[in-house]
């Protein structure tokens, strides 16, 4: 960001200035048939939310509080656009195709029954042997991408003063973003989060800038798991 546009993000509060902050809720998808039936769906396996799935998040609904935002950055995935327009109906959805996850070339829309005697499974699943699924994302262009689409929602949010936003998207990309772009710093495993729960994040210019990182602050819903 040019550094004279930097100046409109600091306001005077009449004691001398004061950083404004930026919020971001990153949201995992409901639950579909392939969680329920054990399939591996990634980026190229478009399922739609199942009916549990729709009934478990009207229920967190009812259950707990989720922030009212009126800007959502959604995967184009189905699993994604339809979960968010369950959490946040009155809001304006904006799709992003980088926020789509993994894409798992050959393993893609097979159970893990079927996968746990395939070799080529088993190589990839050590990372000694570094193996590269066909028609699969580049491990490394995964995450580069969840790193920067991390950053250039909250750039969004800087240019048109959106100080809160949601975004749904799948978890593989919330445990990348997090485990690359969030203090506190944690392995991605510890970022695994519930269908249609995760993360408020919170950043400022200031640390955008100089450090492209967020602070993780709380769960999400508001209530769960307190």
């Amino acid at each position: 960001m040019p550094k004279g546009k930097i100046s409109r993000f600091w306001g005077n509060s009449g004691k001398g200035f004061f950083v404004k902050n930026y919020t971001l809720y990153l949201v995992r998808h409901g639950i579909t048939r392939a969680n329920l039936d054990g399939i591996y769906a990634g980026g190229g396996t478009d399922f739609p939310l199942c009916s549990e799935g729709k009934e478990d998040l009207q229920s967190l609904r009812r259950q707990f509080s989720y922030p009212d935002v009126g800007t959502v950055f959604v995967s184009p995935l189905q699993r994604a656009t339809q979960t968010a327009d369950i959490l946040f109906p009155d809001a304006k959805k904006l799709v992003i195709e980088n926020l789509r996850e993994n894409h798992f070339g050959e393993f893609e829309g097979r159970s893990m029954a079927e996968l746990k005697t395939d070799p080529n499974f088993q190589k990839w699943l050590d990372p000694q042997q570094k193996y590269q699924p066909k028609g699969a994302e580049d491990n490394q262009q995964f995450h580069h991408r969840c790193a920067e689409t991390l950053m250039k929602m909250f750039e969004y949010m800087m240019k048109a003063d959106i100080s809160e936003a949601a975004c749904v998207t799948h978890g593989g990309v919330i445990m990348s973003m997090l485990a690359q772009k969030a203090l506190p710093t944690r392995p991605p495993e510890q970022w695994i989060t519930d269908p249609g729960c995760g993360y408020q994040l919170q950043t400022s210019v200031a640390m955008w800038m100089r450090d492209n990182l967020a602070e993780a602050v709380r769960i999400v819903p508001f209530g769960y798991m307190e």
